[in-house]
Formats: structure tokens, C-alpha cells, sequence
């Protein structure tokens, strides 16, 4: 069993995920006790790094930190050389990696579960955080609308997709070009969202819904974009404004690292409606639950 992409779980396990991950640590035991995880970051991170290793701490294992340059995928030996070896080493492997398919590649050869900590299709473990933040926040989330405000980029997929399976409406609201392709929204249809909707104006996208996500304009390795990027998204910005056409109870979200006065203004982020510090929090959450999950029932 891997964690590579949200749609690989059922609504059944994406619940019991959720559920984990608002349990205190205590009661998902000690299932890494006396093994190793292997976590191997291509991109450098702060909340993937430490939530990851103290989760593997907290359920009782040993993670082993390494970048990508250590390792040299397909530049010191090939993704599957390296799988198979590590595999001999750890109960489970964990990558952040640029490329989806070296995770693909990881799995088709793999012996032991390999999870997704970020690719440049989905970002699995930020989703399913995202889920527990709201799940606290307003309980059952079947039949409450969402809104992704910005470019539909591997949070926003991720994120979608998961609400989907939790059988919430999906509002999208995206410039032209950066947006959802009609095959991902019938597929969040067909996951089990009553509604997916899509749009060019963040405040008809935002309007009802109980959370308001969004994410960077311009992400790691798209430096060279940014210009571009904060022209065509500069109406797209999450401001008081955009919060005030949703629920009177709505939350804002955010993956970070954050740009006040780009993606959202200051007074939203800053704000009483913001919950981005803790749904940061939630990412140890989330690593916890998956990582328990597959090394008890999801590796059975």
C-alpha cells in the first residue's frame, strides 16, 4: 500500500485518516517501534521536514533525513536501484520529490509503503491536514462547500480531490490557463462531490462555503514565471472583501509559506478568520495517521 495521490484512498479510509488525526498521538500506539523510515527530500522544506520526523519519532521510530543530492536519483544510480535498496533498510519511504513519476517508479519496485510528501501533481499529506483543520473546526464535512481561490496546482488538486471524497461541493476559482481541465472536474464528480463548480471571480467562487483556501502565486521552481504570474493573478488576491462574500463561520487556509499583500492580504492571514497556524500544526497530524496507518493496516 503507498500514499502517492489522494484518489488512491477510499472515502472510508480518507475518513478514518481524518478521524487518526484527531486523536491524541498517544492512542495510535507505537507502530514504527524499533524500525526506520526513510525520508528523502529533492526540495528543501520546513513543515514536511520536521512534522515528518517527529511523527516517525512519536509513533515510536527512528526517521533517517536525506536530500536528493545524497541519494543523486538517476544521477548516481537509478530511482529503482535506490528503492530497492533503502526497502532492505526501512519499514517505509517518504519522498518530496519534482517529479510525480519518481514516485511511480518508487512504488512499481518497492517492497515497503512509499508516500508522497510533495510532487508536482499532488501534495497528499497536505490535503488530508487540511481535512482534520476543517473537520475540527465544523465536524462533518459532508454537503459543506469549499472554495480554492488561485492556480489549481498540486495542493488545490490534492485538496479537491479530498473534499471530494468527503462529499463536499468544490468551488474553484481560477485564471484561465491555470485552471482545472474538464476531465479533473468530472472526476471530482465521480469521487463523490455533489457539486463542482468553476469560475473567474474569486467572490461568486467563495460565496456559502465554510473555508477559503488558497496557495502561493508562484511556487518553488517557477521563479522565472513570477512576473507573469503576478499579473495574471493579482485579482485573485484573498482579501476581507472576498472573505465577506462566504459563510459568516468561513475560515481562511493556507499551505505556506505565505506573501502578504500577493495571494491574500495581511488583514485576512493576520486575522481571526485565519487558521493557517494551525492547520501547519495539522501537517504532524496528518503525517502521524498516515505514516500509523501504513505501517499497521494499510501494509497488512
Amino acid at each position: 500500500m503507498n500514499l502517492l495521490e489522494i484518489k488512491q484512498l477510499s472515502s472510508q479510509s480518507l475518513r478514518k485518516l481524518v478521524t487518526s488525526g484527531l486523536q491524541k498521538p498517544e492512542s495510535l500506539g507505537s507502530p514504527l517501534s524499533g524500525k526506520t523510515a526513510a525520508l528523502i527530500f529533492e526540495k528543501p522544506s520546513a513543515r514536511t521536514r520536521h512534522s515528518s520526523e517527529a511523527a516517525i519519532v512519536q509513533l515510536g521510530g527512528h526517521p533517517v533525513y536525506t536530500r536528493g543530492d545524497e541519494v543523486g536519483m538517476d544521477v548516481r544510480e537509478s530511482v529503482e536501484d535506490i528503492t530497492r535498496v533503502l526497502a532492505g533498510y526501512h519499514a517505509l519511504i517518504a519522498a518530496r520529490v519534482f517529479d510525480h513519476e519518481t514516485l511511480r517508479r518508487m512504488a512499481a519496485v518497492s517492497t515497503i509503503p512509499i508516500v508522497n510528501l510533495l510532487s508536482d501533481l499532488e501534495h497528499p499529506l497536505q490535503a488530508i491536514a487540511d481535512m482534520i483543520t476543517m473537520a475540527e473546526e465544523f465536524g462533518d464535512l459532508s454537503g459543506k462547500s469549499v472554495a480554492w481561490v488561485g492556480d489549481f496546482n498540486n495542493v488545490a488538486r490534492s485538496l479537491s480531490w479530498a473534499c471530494a471524497l468527503l462529499g463536499m461541493h468544490v468551488r474553484l476559482a481560477c485564471p484561465a490557463g491555470y485552471d482545472a481541465t474538464d476531465e479533473e472536474l468530472q472526476g471530482l464528480l465521480a469521487a463523490g462531490a455533489p457539486s463542482v463548480e468553476q469560475y473567474r471571480d474569486p467572490r461568486l467562487a467563495v460565496e456559502g462555503v465554510i473555508a477559503v483556501h488558497t496557495d502561493t502565486w508562484t511556487s518553488m521552481g517557477q521563479e522565472e514565471e513570477r512576473e507573469i504570474r503576478l499579473a495574471v493573478f493579482s485579482p485573485f488576491q484573498v482579501t476581507a472583501e472576498t472573505m465577506s462574500n462566504a459563510d459568516p463561520r468561513a475560515i481562511f487556509m493556507h499551505c505556506l509559506p505565505a506573501h502578504r499583500g500577493e495571494e491574500v492580504s495581511a488583514d485576512v492571514i493576520d486575522g481571526a478568520q485565519s487558521r493557517v497556524i494551525r492547520q501547519a500544526h495539522h501537517r504532524l497530524s496528518s503525517a502521524r495517521a498516515v505514516f500509523a496507518w501504513l505501517a499497521s493496516e494499510g501494509a497488512q
